[in-house]
């Protein structure tokens, strides 16, 4: 063994014993490649072999060590061969059964013989049985000194046992005895956060005394776990602050609004602004005119208004001379916004420049040379907007919809599409998506947040009801009733394809089906597979008027705004999360009839999935149903893969631990003022390679 080391982040796996080359690769793939790796390996699960659980008190599908004399052993014969041991203790007699067994094995496993026995009991042919249990023979004159510590079940990879990793975890411990692990927290700062030092709670992680509280070890909420877990949340924590300091520090251009134009452009609009838009706008405004970059993240329920809020940010940067970006998950989104954009701004004599990918050649390089020579002082775009070669005459505020389909590293780079001056643009994040609170404190920790929690008057609630796919027949009808009366309707599917596997309707099934049932309405169809020119000939006809019904995917999610669609049927909602299913029911709703919202479901439905869609039918805040979707769902599917990507947690869980997030974020403060040189340290443990996408 090699001398052992100070920094055992430093230290590769090969300095334990028995690890040379290959089991090190096998190692690597479960990202243990030092020894603090291996050490932060947690376990998953523990079990308990440090008491003897007597027969008579068995309980089905639990673990136990259960002692024993085997009263009869049989070779049995049915459709599978076995070897089956009757053991009696005092209190009652189970079966162990083993399918594979050898000839020595049965010689050994005779009657009188007594045994320990550690397994999972389970039902079986012959009441309460354990299959394969692991065994000892207890036939010396002293008894087998029982285990003093709970057994750990970690995380593992084809070619490693979980006795090799517990045997490599030990080695571990006995480096972490002779050179503790760097306490990255402060003393003074841990105490007043009441964490208990790190290498206690790893020492205690591995190796539980048997008197553990094991129901909190197995939820993740012991105190020595919530340290680890802590640490980690501080780590990603400041990495946001961190990244939020450096972007700041570069200097950003001072926007002013023109008092003049800024009118010219409300009266031109038919409806007056909310007091939520109006708040939201001038918390906007003060961010602009200081020299350092704005960071705001602006939330709003579906149809309250945040591309009119992002407008009159794009009009005060324009006003100053500057250009301002507008970028969007998908083309049906950006050609939404060009549209509003268009309508609200070239009126004032302001020019729009369009940016997606499906642009043609001639068109593109027209597109580039308009916004590097600043003829285009407002551009509508798609992720084309952030490619190398686009270049700008003097950006001074982008606006990002939907940022969490882009993910933080995205929204960097667009940001290094400054001016070319060296000042940083001014950053505007929309979101229909509200975002649970524990989401927006540790995802969105370098952003500001602003809330538009006002409709619009005229708007009108929409109505949701939850019915099966059983009757089906009864909601074309609705649709037929409601056509008849002149408004339109959407069915969304959520499949493009025939698919064996799953039990739902593809879009142009559906479509074929409902223009048969429904031959006096005029059916449309959307999807993603559509070419842009089809699909955006399909919307324009569908607002037009010129359909009745629309078939679509959830490609209709976001951007799409007809005030006459006042009825939706949403085929298998099951499959969706709340916050896609509220931001397709935002599709309707948008004009003063009162609207309507159809779960046509598949049976049968699953317990979580009926909690899901009576969420939907309770509730059309946008923010309760965004809470109950991170319960149910978890943050990585409510973020979204881009977004979660980068918050990849090894210990930590953001819904189970969102109670450690004030001190957290307390924490992280603290350390940026008073012990600065420590966040790079806590930020490399944890981060790592990870810090890549807040070094953009």
């Amino acid at each position: 063994m090699t001398k052992d080391p100070a920094n055992l982040d430093q230290v590769s796996v090969t300095a334990l014993k028995g690890v040379g080359g290959k089991l090190a690769e096998k190692l690597g793939k479960l990202g243990i490649n030092t020894l603090q790796d291996l050490l932060f390996h947690l376990p998953l699960r523990y079990l308990d072999r440090t008491r003897v659980t007597p027969i008579g008190a068995l309980q089905p599908n639990v673990n136990a060590v259960i002692e024993g004399e085997i009263r009869a052993v049989d070779v049995v014969y049915g459709r599978r061969r076995s070897l089956v041991c009757r053991l009696q203790d005092g209190s009652g007699t189970t079966t162990l059964r083993f399918y594979h067994f050898s000839g020595a094995q049965k010689q050994r496993l005779t009657p009188g013989t007594r045994l320990r026995c550690f397994g999972e009991s389970r039902r079986g042919a012959s009441g309460l049985e354990f299959y394969h249990p692991e065994y000892e023979f207890l036939d010396g004159a002293e008894a087998v000194a029982l285990d003093d510590r709970l057994t750990p079940v970690y995380p593992a990879t084809e070619g490693l046992t979980q006795q090799r990793i517990r045997a490599l975890a030990s080695q571990a411990l006995t480096f972490l005895d002779r050179h503790p692990l760097t306490e990255l927290l402060p003393d003074d700062l841990r105490r007043e956060l009441d964490q208990v030092p790190l290498a206690d709670a790893l020492r205690y992680l591995h190796a539980p005394p048997r008197q553990a509280d094991v129901a909190r070890l197995m939820d993740g909420t012991h105190p020595y776990q919530q340290r680890l877990a802590f640490e980690e949340l501080l780590a990603h924590h400041l990495s946001l602050l961190v990244l939020r300091q450096q972007t700041q520090a570069e200097g950003a251009p001072s926007l002013a609004p023109d008092p003049a134009l800024h009118k010219q452009f409300l009266s031109q609009l038919p409806f007056q602004l909310t007091g939520a838009q109006q708040r939201v706008s001038r918390e906007i405004a003060e961010d602009l005119v200081k020299p350092i970059p704005m960071l705001r993240l602006v939330q709003g329920d579906v149809g309250s208004g945040k591309t009119l809020v992002a407008a009159l940010a794009a009009l005060t940067a324009v006003a100053s001379g500057y250009q301002a970006a507008i970028m969007a998950p998908t083309e049906i989104l950006a050609e939404q916004h060009r549209n509003n954009f268009g309508g609200w701004l070239e009126p004032l004599g302001i020019e729009l420049g369009w940016l997606t990918g499906r642009l043609t050649a001639a068109r593109r390089r027209e597109q580039l040379a308009r916004l590097a020579s600043g003829e285009a002082r407002v551009v509508v775009g798609t992720h084309a907007l952030f490619q190398e070669e686009v270049e700008f005459a003097n950006l001074g505020l982008v606006i990002i919809d939907e940022q969490h389909r882009f993910g933080v590293h995205q929204r960097l780079e667009l940001r290094q599409k400054g001016s070319r001056t060296g000042l940083r643009p001014h950053q505007l994040i929309m979101t229909a998506t509200p975002i649970p609170r524990t989401l927006a404190m540790s995802a969105y920790a370098d952003l500001d947040t602003s809330v538009i929690d006002e409709l619009p008057p005229g708007r009108t609630p929409v109505t949701t009801v939850v019915i099966s796919e059983q009757r089906r027949p009864e909601v074309i009808e609705r649709v037929s009733r409601a056509c008849e009366q002149g408004r339109q309707a959407y069915w969304v599917c959520t499949l493009i394809e025939e698919s064996e596997t799953l039990a739902a309707q593809a879009a142009e099934a559906t479509a074929e089906n409902l223009a048969a049932a429904l031959p006096h309405l005029r059916v449309g169809l959307v999807h993603g597979r559509l070419k842009a020119k089809e699909k955006e000939a399909v919307m324009a006809a569908f607002k037009a008027a010129e359909l009745d019904l629309l078939v679509a995917t959830t490609v209709i999610e976001v951007g799409v705004d007809v005030p006459n669609a006042s009825l939706m049927i949403i085929e298998n909602p099951e499959r969706l999360g709340l916050a896609q299913l509220h931001q397709l029911r935002g599709r309707v709703g948008r004009g003063s009839e009162a609207s309507h919202c159809v779960l046509l479901y598949g049976s049968p439905l699953s317990r979580q999935s009926r909690e899901r869609l009576a969420v939907m039918r309770d509730s059309s805040d946008g923010f309760v149903i965004a809470e109950r979707d991170l319960e149910l769902r978890g943050p990585g599917e409510v973020l979204g893969t881009r977004q979660t990507g980068e918050m990849q947690f090894r210990i930590a869980d953001l819904q189970r631990d969102a109670d450690l997030l004030p001190r957290v974020q307390a924490g992280a403060q603290q350390l940026l003022g008073r012990h600065p040189a420590l966040c790079n340290a806590i930020m490399e443990r944890w981060l790592g390679d990870n810090r890549r996408y807040f070094q953009v």
